[in-house]
């Protein structure tokens, strides 16, 4: 039990949660992409995003594991992008602290998303059973070098004049 809810249900909850974040923050994304805000579905997936770090702080740990890590990691990205968002209204330098750090978020939860898909798909645990074989840090890498050219390219595009959606 976590949080008086069974572990195997609560852990579903955690997945869909977590599914949510990436789904909207690659939508977010696209959004930085073409110069749009999506205020919608950025909150959702600002929310979804600290969400999925808090879910994680609740499952049972007798030390500091790596997973943690990238949660606390997250909420202090986090925290900046919300500040530059909401706080500062992405006024000057903030935009761009928004841009960056709501996509290291994103990339955190991909990141992660990996590892799992590596720990729990046979076919993938197959090719990298420890995750430190060659399959493992090639994917990794090929997805941090996608997000740093995205994310590049997503702070460059979205301007001052961001069209605003829902």
């Amino acid at each position: 039990m976590i949080l008086g809810v069974p572990t195997a249900t609560y852990t579903l909850i955690h997945v869909i949660i977590s599914l949510i974040a990436i789904a909207t923050g690659l939508i977010v994304l696209f959004g930085l992409l073409s110069n749009r805000r999506l205020s919608g579905i950025t909150a959702v997936f600002l929310i979804f995003t600290a969400l999925t770090s808090l879910t994680g702080f609740a499952f049972p740990n007798s030390h500091l594991t790596p997973g943690v890590k990238v949660g606390i990691i997250s909420m202090v990205v986090l925290a900046v992008a919300a500040l530059a968002r909401y706080g500062f209204h992405l006024a000057g330098v903030w935009r761009r602290a928004y841009v960056v750090t709501a996509m290291v978020a994103l990339y955190l939860n991909v990141f992660v998303l990996i590892v799992q898909l590596f720990e729990k798909v046979p076919a993938l645990r197959a090719l990298a059973p420890h995750q430190n074989e060659a399959p493992f840090a090639a994917t990794q890498l090929a997805v941090l070098l996608l997000f740093i050219v995205l994310t590049t390219f997503a702070a460059m595009k979205f301007r001052t004049g961001a069209r605003s959606a829902a």
